[in-house]
């Protein structure tokens, strides 16, 4: 009996130990590649909110030129497009928390339990 428990502590163990190391080597291997995805992301979250707001801004400027009025057209739709742009940048970053909580949750299941 007593054996038998020594076997399987071993048997644990090791798995522990396999699958820490794995994951070690995996967190160095991805080092730079999880650096240059949060500057791309940082960059695309950007441009989502800044190319909306600038293309509602000169669509305002160009409707104020045209059509001049007591409502300032360039403030709204300035607003409008940054609005716009807020939420598809929330958009974009829900997004990718989503697959990094896949990818947290699929390594948490090839861990194995404690014994």
């Amino acid at each position: 009996m007593k054996k038998r428990n020594d076997e399987s502590f071993w048997a644990g163990f090791v798995r522990k130990v396999a699958a820490k190391e794995s994951r070690k080597i995996r967190a160095r291997r991805d080092k730079n590649q999880i650096i240059w995805f949060g500057l791309g992301l940082l960059g695309l979250v950007g441009w989502s909110v800044v190319t909306p707001t600038l293309l509602g801004t000169a669509l305002g400027v160009w409707i104020d030129t045209q059509f001049p009025s007591r409502v300032s057209w360039t403030l709204m739709l300035m607003f409008g497009g940054l609005i716009l742009g807020c939420l598809n940048a929330w958009h974009w970053v829900s997004r990718e928390q989503a697959q990094m909580e896949k990818m947290q949750k699929q390594e948490a299941k090839e861990e194995p339990k404690n014994e």
